[in-house]
């Protein structure tokens, strides 16, 4: 599987990329801080897979605490990352709510099967490049991951 391409930004995208050394930078936008982070992992997730071809069959729950923006999304996907791994799923839609500092997410996907295409593992989420703002009522959420 051809990685996600790399080009200039678009302001239009949901899911979009940007250039980093030997790592993938990734965005997430929504009308939503919640939306914005719920992109972020669909962008996380298509590099690691199509994920077009993933039935979202099964619902996990994931939740933390966390008060700073940046760190959650940091959190957030390393959270979806190890849940990923801990039960051999890939998954292709996100939901997230948030209460205060308390954070509560629903994962939606499938175990991975022989005929999902398998692409560049995403070691983890981290702090370099890590920004989430909001410019004219839209939130971007992005940082580097680990490949």
């Amino acid at each position: 599987m051809t990685p996600p391409s790399i080009h200039p930004m678009s302001p239009d995208k949901v899911i979009d990329y940007f250039e980093h050394d030997a790592d993938v930078g990734i965005v997430g936008r929504g009308a939503t801080l919640e939306q914005a982070f719920e992109n972020a992992a669909r962008a996380m997730f298509a590099i690691i897979t199509n994920i077009d071809a993933v039935v979202p069959k099964t619902v996990i729950t994931v939740e933390f605490e966390e008060t700073d923006p940046e760190l959650a999304l940091v959190i957030w996907l390393n959270h979806i990352l190890g849940t990923a791994r801990q039960h051999g799923m890939v998954f292709n839609h996100f939901q997230l709510r948030r209460t205060h500092n308390h954070w509560l997410g629903e994962l939606h996907g499938e175990p991975w099967r022989d005929n999902l295409e398998r692409g560049t593992e995403v070691k983890g989420a981290t702090l370099t490049m890590l920004s989430v703002q909001s410019t004219k009522g839209i939130w971007e959420a992005r940082c580097v991951v680990d490949v």
